[in-house]
């Protein structure tokens, strides 16, 4: 997959509305799950108990913590887009997060992010709005759906 580049303020501008790019699938497996919950002290079974979440989870095994799933999103974000002539980006923070389905472990995420709108915040400064889904290949519903807050400057 080829990056989309936005070399200005005024090629992300008429990139608002465009369909969704897409990255590639991530597994999300037992011992990134364990990663995560290491990082994060986060060791409810649910997370990090195979056998219990066998028998006593209504997944039948474990689920990926709703940050882990979150904080895979910069990954895709890097991969998708490219900024040449960027000077500056900081992560604004979020609108909006809702984790709206489980990720049980073995999952295979694809984030896809979709520009709502871009701001201006100052000269040669805009503050990017992405509509951010990430879903489980074969889900019905995403596991993520967020509000992503990038300040640029150019």
């Amino acid at each position: 997959m080829a990056q989309q580049s936005f070399d200005s303020i005024a090629a992300l501008k008429a990139f608002v509305g465009q369909p969704a790019v897409s990255g590639e699938a991530i597994v999300v497996d037992q011992a990134m799950i364990d990663t995560f919950a290491g990082v994060t002290h986060d060791q409810q079974w649910i997370h990090v108990d195979p056998q219990r979440a066998a028998l006593e989870s209504p997944f039948k095994t474990t689920i990926a913590h709703g940050l882990l799933t979150l904080s895979l999103i910069t990954g895709w974000y890097h991969r998708c887009f490219a900024f040449p002539n960027r000077k500056l980006a900081l992560n604004y923070g979020f609108d909006k997060v809702r984790f709206t389905s489980p990720v049980p472990c073995g999952s295979r995420l694809v984030g896809s992010f979709q520009l709502a709108r871009v701001d201006d915040v100052k000269p040669d400064e805009v503050r990017c709005c992405w509509t951010v889904k990430v879903q489980a290949e074969g889900a019905e519903r995403p596991a993520m759906v967020a509000e992503w807050l990038m300040q640029l400057r150019y």
